[in-house]
């Protein structure tokens, strides 16, 4: 399970090191594998998966039927343009080029562990979702009752 927030650099070749809390997790979760795609709805964020549970969101994504658009939209971003990452002996991971430009991460990025996946932002997309409020129209019933 992952969890909790780092403020990341990335390197000049495009590496970013795995923060140190999170690497026995990925090893014991993959092998030291992780695969990386879009989040496809939000941008300025990328999604990273251990491998064994991209395979089950690969799987779920690929089963559903691809005659509605949205359907293929959604395959693209997240099966066509997957990318699978090894941390190399340093437990660093890099970072396509093509990744980084699509959804503007430079040299500042930030590292969230959302559960079962980490999501990659942007400095500028991450410090715009962490300034957005909600209100309680925005939770609609069904989550009204939550205890924070």
């Amino acid at each position: 399970m992952f969890q909790g927030e780092t403020a990341i650099t990335v390197d000049d070749k495009g590496r970013m090191a795995v923060p140190t809390a999170y690497r026995d997790l990925v090893a014991r979760a993959s092998g030291n594998r992780l695969v990386l795609t879009y989040n496809p709805f939000e941008a300025g964020c990328l999604w990273l998966y251990s491998e064994q549970e991209w395979e089950r969101v690969r799987d779920d994504v690929m089963a559903k039927p691809n005659t509605q658009r949205v359907v293929r939209t959604l395959q693209q971003k997240l099966v066509g343009s997957a990318a699978h990452l090894e941390l190399d002996g340093n437990g660093r991971i890099s970072l396509p080029s093509s990744h980084r430009s699509a959804v503007g991460i430079e040299k500042k990025a930030v590292l969230m562990g959302m559960g079962d996946k980490f999501e990659l932002w942007s400095e500028q997309a991450h410090r715009a979702l962490i300034q957005q409020t909600l209100s309680d129209a925005d939770l609609g019933d069904g989550l009204l009752d939550l205890k924070l």
